[in-house]
């Protein structure tokens, strides 16, 4: 077929999934296409329940096969996500849109090298055995599972980690893969034709859409030596409020005394002894450094440390050099253990260089932790950039067409916020922009009605078109565009905001005997079916201790058992509580009677002693804004608003979002906060929510 509408094309996906379509869907499909076709960066923030991921993924596939062959990149955050698009939505858009377009579309996953079992790793495994995992005579729980993997790796045909059920240890699979930093690449490797990574990349390159992460999206785009995703034209960033996190994560670097030793182990038998005791050495004298330094910002390294990082840089530079001329002597022979060694130790010099370097971009601390199972205190030099804002805008929204959505980028009630992290200032966007600064275009006939636009898929290309925006453009105005497409439920209706303003301000630990009494008096007249979101996980353990010896209701505690158990749990029984953390703010998804009630303990800010978030507000105050509103308040907004979004799910469910931080309703900032949440029917009337609460649990099922 050589023409179709972006809604027959839309309509036909959203039958294929049983879903309805809905007119944010319809709005947000329009406006990606739009996108994707003029390459003006975009924000749309999509709430729940708008079928955002249909919304993007349809236009994104007409673009790929309108007019000629094109690629679209989608990164996420999570592997939830992922999985969903990758396993449930693309092959159903795909088969559903294939009548409509010139071919089926084409779609594949691709990940970090390391998440994919290596086979010469396998083959290998045990003559190079530093670990122990293997014992012949005593194989140990961990050695059993070396050999259920080596067994695994024979059926699979992805050997993709997350295939693996059950899962492994992190220091087994570690032994069965390897780093793109490790891999010998595919024309040196014996194993380099059957390699799973490799038919990974393979497969993406032959996909219309590759579905990624955030991590390897940013990977590629910051070091364009780095060749980690196929060619594309553009990116479609879902669960985008994450983008700067997990780009800050992928641009930053730890080093420990342990990584030292490991690397001198690993190149131990590729080095004479003089070069072996070096490393060891500098290991040495860096672990006695970092255990006595202060745990800190360092705007400045103090003289010891300073040594010891030139010591092992030095040395590591030198055992890089010594391996190198050793397989020179002796030929090929164990090149997968000499890449490794290598690996190891070039990481060592990088990672020193750039401490050593302290450059304005880089916020550098030491951070001191203790292990929960050996109670052992570990010392960790951190590295991180200020700010990944300037790297986005050059990069990644001057050279490719970026459409960013989630459920979450309007913060205080605007997008200026998010969008200056991503490095696109708010006096560019489209109808702020002055004429005289809008960057040229060639002028376009007067396009149909977005929604209805028609696909010519027989068209020929226009020679002079030219869909690479050029380096540059960077130095231009970039011109983005931003849209709230709301959501389809009603939440004045569905739920209500309660905020505890009589209870005094949390302390540290947010376990007050009034917060406690508070806390359980709305979960009684929940009947239960509470999600408890804590700022910390002492908190939630003492609130999860306090609530069982209090209620007769079974309470679940982050840590007990994995997360995806824990949820089952939850959402099996509506008389569970499960409290936790970080990790149940976000991506937790439990509709229906389970989830009536989501308590909130205290407003997310980062902590006080964050080097990072604390180096962050220090620089906006010195460009003369506001480093609290910026930083700490839009922290705590983005994570307050992805923590009240557990609620409501569908369109059938009801509940309360409780807070028990009075300064929500009583503090200058607090306004700010409330207008980044969804829009519920807020009150502080205490006896009201209870009634409100005792009301759906008599109406609720057991």
């Amino acid at each position: 077929m050589g023409r179709a509408t972006l809604d027959t094309l839309l309509d036909a996906a959203v039958s294929a999934v049983g879903g309805e379509t809905r007119p944010g869907q319809i709005e947000m499909a329009a406006a990606v296409h739009t996108a994707l076709a003029d390459g003006d960066p975009l924000l749309v923030e999509a709430g729940t329940g708008t079928g955002k991921s249909l919304a993007y993924l349809v236009p994104a596939i007409a673009h790929c096969l309108d007019r000629r062959d094109r690629r679209v990149v989608v990164a996420t955050a999570t592997l939830a996500l992922q999985r969903q698009l990758v396993a449930h939505d693309l092959p159903l858009i795909a088969g559903a849109l294939a009548p409509h377009l010139p071919r089926e579309p084409r779609f594949a996953l691709l990940k970090g090298r390391n998440n994919y079992v290596c086979r010469h790793k396998i083959d290998t495994a045990g003559t190079d055995d530093e670990d122990g995992l293997f014992n012949p005579s005593e194989l140990t729980e961990l050695g059993q599972q070396v050999i259920r993997v080596r067994e695994w790796a024979q059926e699979s045909d992805t050997g993709d980690r997350d295939d693996l059920v059950p899962g492994v240890n992190d220091r087994v699979w570690n032994t069965m893969s390897v780093s793109a930093r490790e891999c010998l690449g595919a024309a040196k490797c014996p194993f380099g034709v059957e390699c799973f990574a490799e038919a990974a990349r393979d497969k993406a390159r032959e996909a219309d859409v590759v579905v990624t992460n955030h991590a390897l999206l940013a990977i590629g785009t910051f070091d364009s030596d780095l060749q980690v995703l196929p060619e594309h034209d553009a990116v479609i960033i879902d669960e985008a409020h994450e983008l700067v996190n997990r780009a800050t994560g992928a641009s930053s670097g730890e080093l420990t005394a342990g990584m030292v030793e490991r690397a001198a182990r690993a190149a131990r038998k590729h080095l004479d002894e003089t070069n072996r005791l070096r490393l060891d050495q500098s290991g040495e004298l860096l672990k006695a450094v970092l255990d006595t330094a202060a745990a800190r910002r360092y705007p400045q390294l103090p003289e010891d440390l300073e040594q010891a990082l030139v010591s092992v840089r030095d040395n590591a530079r030198t055992a890089f050099s010594a391996i190198g001329k050793a397989r020179d002597k002796s030929g090929a022979g164990d090149d997968g253990g000499r890449r490794r060694a290598q690996a190891a130790v070039e990481l060592l010099v990088e990672l020193a260089d750039r401490l050593l370097l302290g450059a304005p971009e880089d916020v550098i601390w030491l951070d001191r932790s203790t292990s929960q199972s050996t109670g052992r205190s570990f010392s960790t030099l951190c590295v991180a950039p200020l700010s990944v804002s300037q790297a986005l805008r050059h990069r990644l929204f001057a050279r490719t067409h970026v459409v960013l959505t989630s459920a979450t980028l309007k913060l205080g009630g605007d997008f200026d916020g998010v969008a200056r992290t991503l490095g696109l200032y708010p006096q560019e966007r489209a109808d702020r922009l002055p004429a005289d600064q809008v960057p040229a275009r060639e002028p376009e006939p007067e396009p149909a009605p977005a929604s209805a636009k028609v696909l010519d898929y027989d068209a020929e290309p226009d020679e002079d078109e030219d869909d690479d925006l050029g380096e540059d453009f960077k130095d231009h105005p970039i011109r983005w565009n931003a849209l709230d497409v709301g959501s389809p439920f009603d939440y004045p209706k569905q739920g209500i905001l309660y905020i505890a303003r009589h209870l005094p301000p949390p302390g540290r630990d947010g376990t007050q005997p009034e917060h406690m009494d508070e806390l359980a008096a709305l979960i009684e007249a929940a009947g239960g079916r509470t999600l408890g979101l804590f700022s910390s996980m002492r908190g939630a353990r003492a609130a999860a201790e306090a609530i069982s010896a209090r209620l007769d209701f079974p309470v679940l505690c982050q840590g007990e058992d994995s997360l995806p158990q824990l949820i089952a749990k939850f959402l099996a029984d509506p008389r569970t509580c499960l409290f936790g953390t970080l990790s149940l703010w976000q991506g937790v998804n439990v509709p229906g009677p389970s989830c009536q009630l989501v308590v909130i303990d205290r407003i997310p800010f980062p902590r006080p002693d964050d080097p990072l978030a604390t180096a962050r507000q220090e620089a906006v105050a010195r460009a003369g804004g506001n480093g609290f509103m910026s930083v700490a308040a839009a922290h705590a907004a983005l994570l307050l608003a992805q923590g009240a979004g557990r609620l409501i799910r569908t369109a059938g469910d009801r509940g309360v979002v409780a807070v028990l931080d009075s300064r929500l309703a009583t503090a200058r900032y607090a306004s700010y906060l409330r207008a980044s949440l969804p829009g519920f029917w807020p009150s502080n009337d205490t006896d009201k929510v209870l009634a409100a609460l005792r009301r759906l649990d008599v109406d609720s099922p057991v």
